[in-house]
């Protein structure tokens, strides 16, 4: 008897002979098969929206899919008033003052009246919010198609952009020779947005998130980077104040304000360089660290299956949004700037505390909103990455960038702060700080961040401004 082959058909003797039709399957067939079935199996590694059974569409993170293309117009406003949390919602209740904010400045914008003027900045104050509310719900639904440390970041900026054309409308309108001068406004806003994230937003997150929770923990890899850069970045922003403070008025002091202005621009060169490094290193080189950490907080967040499944906007539509949400904050930002001088001089409104409070507050709320429900939801570290990542851009990118266009535009735009002010922002680095330390937060810690705030926002309203 032949010896039976391991290799039926191949190598050596056939098992049956009879059978060969059965068991040898010709070459082509082979091939063909084995291509259908490595296609299988890469379909069945694809991701898939498993709450809502979207078909994944290819660059898109399966968190983002809509399950839909193009624009759908009734759908489309019906996702952002709905928006991603109960706050939101009701802060799109206020949309119908938008186009009345914008009527009310063509119709009293000249008027010589007191009371027109205060009722155009409180009603355009207001119309921030909801715009600035749909750029960032349109910048979350942006980054949820995209990687987790992308779509933070992109987010971020997003946020960020509000902040960015206040800066610039400011800087573009500051003429001292008309006496329109508006620099002292951005040096203080820059100031007061730090603030309002670092001790209002966060103090807020830990508050309301430690309602729920006895502690709430996040990782120290998204602590101990965010505060170290807020240190380095806070001192350098209050150099080039130290230095005028410690020369104007002595001997060899004479040039202290053209140097402060020289040592301001440098400085804000080598920040902005330090922000392209930051970037560099969350993106490429470490953000495998971030990745991780990300994902594993979306698996705490209570709400999560509730996300997945609610409609979400197609790429088109984000970009849409974001669009339409630029173009009102556009211009909400510019008719806010122009109502800041009646409300200076004719109800003595102190120029310190719009530049450090009503500035930053109308133009953050809506990135506070995002953090503070994250924090609700037990994300904790989204939410300091959101707070954390937008002190960093405005402290390295934003402040900095406002410099450098100033320069390009021949306006004296410096970091001259207050020293006063200088000292808040280095002492609130160091609180928060000391807060992040020990990886952990507590409702008690947020009240206390909220009640120093308190306390700055008390001092600005005395604080007397310095030309």
């Amino acid at each position: 008897m032949k010896p039976r082959s391991l290799l039926p058909g191949r190598l050596g003797g056939r098992a049956d002979s009879s059978n060969d039709s059965e068991h040898v399957t010709p070459p082509h067939q082979r091939y063909n098969s084995k291509r259908k079935s490595n296609a299988q199996q890469r379909q069945s590694q694809l991701p898939t929206h498993h709450q809502s059974e979207h078909r994944v569409t290819r660059h898109i993170h399966p968190d983002g899919e809509s399950g839909r293309r193009g624009i759908d117009p009734w759908r489309f406003l019906k996702i952002c008033f709905i928006s991603n949390c109960t706050a939101a919602k009701w802060v799109n209740l206020l949309w119908p003052t938008v186009p009345a904010a914008i009527a009310l400045h063509f119709i009293f914008g000249s008027s010589k009246q007191r009371s027109a003027h205060l009722a155009v900045f409180i009603l355009n104050w207001i119309a921030m919010l909801p715009s600035a509310n749909l750029l960032s719900f349109a910048g979350d639904g942006l980054a949820r198609k995209l990687p987790k440390v992308y779509g933070v970041i992109v987010e971020t900026t997003l946020g960020s952009v509000v902040e960015i054309v206040l800066f610039m409308t400011l800087l573009v309108k500051h003429d001292k020779a008309k006496g329109d001068n508006y620099i002292p406004f951005i040096r203080d806003a820059i100031l007061g947005s730090i603030l309002a994230n670092l001790l209002l937003c966060l103090g807020l997150c830990f508050f309301f998130g430690g309602l729920r929770r006895k502690e709430q923990e996040f990782h120290e890899s998204v602590s101990e980077v965010g505060s170290a850069l807020l240190l380095v970045a806070g001192m350098a922003l209050v150099v080039p104040s130290t230095f005028y403070a410690a020369t104007a008025g002595k001997e060899g002091g004479e040039n202290a304000a053209v140097d402060s202005l020289r040592i301001s621009r440098l400085t804000s060169v080598v920040l902005v360089v330090a922000f392209l490094v930051f970037l560099w290193f969350q993106t490429h080189t470490h953000h495998g660290i971030f990745d991780d950490v990300l994902v594993q907080d979306e698996e705490k967040d209570d709400d999560r299956h509730r996300d997945l499944a609610r409609d979400k906007l197609t790429f088109t539509e984000c970009l849409t949004a974001v669009l339409f949400s630029l173009v009102c904050v556009s211009l909400i930002a510019v008719f806010l700037v122009l109502e800041i001088k009646p409300l200076v001089y004719d109800y003595s409104v102190p120029e310190v505390f719009i530049g450090v409070i009503l500035i930053p507050l109308a133009e953050k709320a809506a990135g506070h909103i995002s953090a503070i429900d994250e924090a609700w939801d037990n994300q904790m570290n989204f939410a300091l990455a959101h707070i954390l990542g937008s002190t960093i851009q405005t402290a390295l990118f934003n402040g900095p960038l406002v410099v450098l266009v100033g320069w390009i535009l021949k306006k004296p735009m410096d970091l001259d702060f207050q020293i006063f002010m200088s000292a808040m922002l280095i002492l609130a680095i160091l609180v928060v700080g000391n807060f992040l330390r020990d990886g952990k937060s507590n409702y008690l810690e947020g009240s206390l961040c909220v009640v120093v705030y308190i306390v700055v926002a008390i001092v600005t309203w005395y604080l007397p401004a310095i030309h």
